[in-house]
């Protein structure tokens, strides 16, 4: 009897005493889970990889909500991950990647800038798309053009360099046609780089007599 009732009193002592172990145990572990994503975010920072990140924080904050840690690293790599993709031309996936940062940061000053900026460059496409539908290519074939320049400028430096061990003068003479070659593809891009400006801020005109290109003439040069 006197064994029963010794139980019996204290028995929700001991039931207590395992839900507090349990718990403490419980907290200890999703601790653990919050500090190892947090520092497989970080490392994935460092390697530059921000869509790797980005999994690691949210899934931090899965467990706990509030780490601020979590919070503040999320908020800024999807505030990159937006600006990459803004910078690709891809409008609705920044939009969203400001969205998630938006849920642990509202009213973030990063974030209501680069979105503005985003709205206005939806804005500015708009009219540029319907002022010049074939913008995207003659911008290509011009980058294209003017990274050629990078391999002209590097010929005449590289003739330069053998005339620094060679005293040829012929090197010199080299460089100079080369120069002069350089010099006229500068001036024909830079002709070609203000009509394409002329075309997307008023449009293709409709008269073929006009003195403004025609779009096939913005064509890369062979």
């Amino acid at each position: 009897m006197m064994l029963r009732f010794v139980v019996r009193r204290f028995a929700p002592f001991v039931l207590a005493s395992a839900l507090l172990a349990t718990t403490g145990c419980a907290s200890s572990i999703a601790s653990w889970i919050v500090r190892t994503r947090n520092h497989q975010g970080d490392l994935a920072l460092k390697r530059g990889n921000s869509a790797d990140a980005s999994i690691a924080y949210q899934l931090a904050l899965r467990v706990d909500p509030t780490d601020a840690h979590a919070r503040t690293g999320l908020v800024g790599v999807q505030v990159r991950i937006a600006q990459q993709v803004f910078a690709a031309s891809r409008f609705d996936d920044a939009v969203k990647a400001l969205a998630v940062a938006d849920r642990y940061a509202p009213r973030d000053a990063r974030i209501e800038a680069l979105r503005a900026q985003i709205e206005q460059a939806e804005i500015k496409r708009d009219i540029v798309v319907s002022n010049y539908p074939s913008y995207r290519e003659t911008g290509a074939g011009l980058r294209r053009s003017f990274t050629q320049l990078r391999t002209q400028a590097g010929q005449i430096a590289a003739a330069l360099h053998r005339f620094d061990y060679t005293y040829d003068s012929n090197e010199l003479s080299q460089a100079i046609r080369q120069s002069y070659e350089f010099d006229s593809q500068v001036t024909r891009l830079t002709d070609r780089l203000i009509q394409y400006r002329q075309l997307v801020d008023s449009g293709v005109p409709e008269r073929a007599d006009t003195a403004i290109a025609s779009p096939a003439s913005l064509l890369p040069l062979p």
